[in-house]
């Protein structure tokens, strides 16, 4: 059973403060990676009321699973986690995580948006953030955060960064749900914030603009039974080592292999892995795995020193500023060896990853022994993204991802006005085309408001 919150009966009786004319001057932001907080943080200085909507229980997205960001070798939570607080503690910034958008009617100035806020099980106005229900959970299960490479608790936050600080719970993990046992993290909370009756309700906003900002994912493991994705415990992608390089990761930041947690001596990294394949796979290319392949490789050499990488690729797609040049540092001085051709077949042998491939600029076959092979997988939009085109009246493409009005001259805008899109919901981005992208929608708001 749902329940209508009070939030939502009050919304349809209260008049809308920064209302002119009818016209509705506060924005909806949709996805709360980095695109959809630059979009919010720019209409929020720029003295907009901003609604930002996350489907999961904290804001930061994909970067937030980041170690460090090419091709400055930055650390990610240090450019992304002050965005977030600022988002968090911004005074125009409304934020409804844990939530998703159930249904869009209206026009541009004023769009009634109904927004299904999921049941955490715990009484966020309560919840202190203090860790200690996490701590005692018994329940230890694959961490979706970690790509699997470490385990989470039936109870959690995403990251010890998270904004909001506030865990949930998966009833899916959960001893309670489960079993009706457990009950641990309610006898220990000290301020009684878990409630496990707690249900799913729904809110409604009423928006003149909408950015859609939903991001993208990774196309998914059973697709590569070729390369041993998903059978070869030593065979992980791109953000699985990500997870491995973080020092907030299962492994504290140290390289160790899944399968036995041996520092591996050698490792491949297989570029254009479901991407650039239009027999098979994606057509598209992703563009960003030849520079995240790259500084994958490089991170490894900086840890693992006596270790050796190799990266077979199709074609090096090097295209932004001081990118071509982390290319050839990689090449140059940490050694990395760079194999043109394809890879054939992977698979087990005793403790060792065999990893068979062609240099095309030789014209020899290639065998490695490998210890480790990380995949550069393609991106693909998230897999609601045609689901929420549909609600908003947007188009998207055969892939999924969301369509803009015309690609040269209004590339943030969709057909329907007050609707627009930002980073990768509309296509594979970097993140700083993604930030920029995102600058371009906010900025386009607040043109559509300043006419009204």
């Amino acid at each position: 059973m749902l329940v209508v919150s009070k939030e939502w009966s009050e919304s349809r009786q209260t008049e809308v403060s920064n209302s002119h004319n009818g016209f509705i001057k506060k924005a909806m932001v949709i996805g709360g990676g980095i695109a959809g907080i630059s979009a919010s943080i720019d209409l929020g200085n720029g003295g907009y009321e901003v609604v930002l909507v996350e489907k999961l229980p904290s804001i930061g997205g994909r970067m937030l699973q980041l170690s460090e960001t090419f091709p400055t070798l930055d650390c990610a939570q240090c450019t992304l986690t002050p965005k977030t607080v600022e988002t968090g503690q911004h005074p125009l910034i409304k934020l409804l995580t844990y939530s998703e958008v159930d249904r869009v009617e209206g026009r541009a100035g004023d769009f009634r948006v109904k927004i299904r806020r999921k049941a955490a099980y715990v009484d966020w106005e309560k919840c202190t953030g203090c860790g200690l229900c996490q701590q005692k959970c018994p329940s230890k299960n694959p961490s979706e955060f970690d790509r699997a490479m470490g385990l989470e608790k039936a109870i959690y936050t995403l990251s010890p960064q998270a904004v909001p600080n506030k865990p949930v719970i998966n009833p899916n993990h959960c001893r309670y749900f489960q079993e009706q046992k457990c009950k641990v993290c309610q006898k220990i909370c000290p301020v009684g914030a878990i409630d496990y009756e707690q249900q799913d309700r729904f809110v409604e906003e009423r928006v003149g603009a909408i950015v859609t900002a939903v991001g993208f994912d990774l196309i998914p493991v059973k697709s590569f039974g070729e390369y041993g994705y998903g059978e070869v415990p030593d065979v992980i992608d791109g953000l699985a080592f990500e997870r491995l390089n973080s020092a907030s990761g299962p492994t504290t930041g140290e390289i160790r292999r899944p399968s036995d947690g041996k520092i591996p001596k050698e490792v491949v990294f297989i570029q254009c892995t479901g991407s650039r394949d239009p027999e098979r796979y994606m057509p598209y290319c992703s563009r960003v795995c030849c520079m995240y392949t790259g500084k994958h490789a490089r991170l490894y050499k900086h840890k693992v020193h006596d270790g050796q990488a190799y990266i077979f690729y199709m074609d090096i797609r090097s295209t932004g500023k001081g990118y071509e040049e982390f290319i050839q540092q990689g090449m140059e001085e940490e050694g990395i060896l760079y194999l043109r051709g394809r890879v054939s077949r992977i698979f087990r042998e005793r403790d060792k990853v065999i990893v068979w491939g062609v240099d095309t600029l030789t014209g020899k076959k290639v065998e490695v022994s490998a210890d480790m092979v990380v995949l550069a997988t393609a991106m693909i939009p998230q897999k609601d993204t045609k689901e929420l085109a549909g609600k908003l009246g947007i188009k998207a493409d055969e892939y999924g991802f969301l369509t803009e009005a015309q690609r040269k001259l209004r590339p943030v805008e969709t057909d329907i006005e007050g609707i627009f899109i930002a980073g990768c919901a509309q296509g594979p981005k970097d993140i700083a085309d993604a930030v920029a992208h995102a600058n371009a929608a906010a900025s386009k708001v607040q043109g559509l408001f300043a006419k009204h």
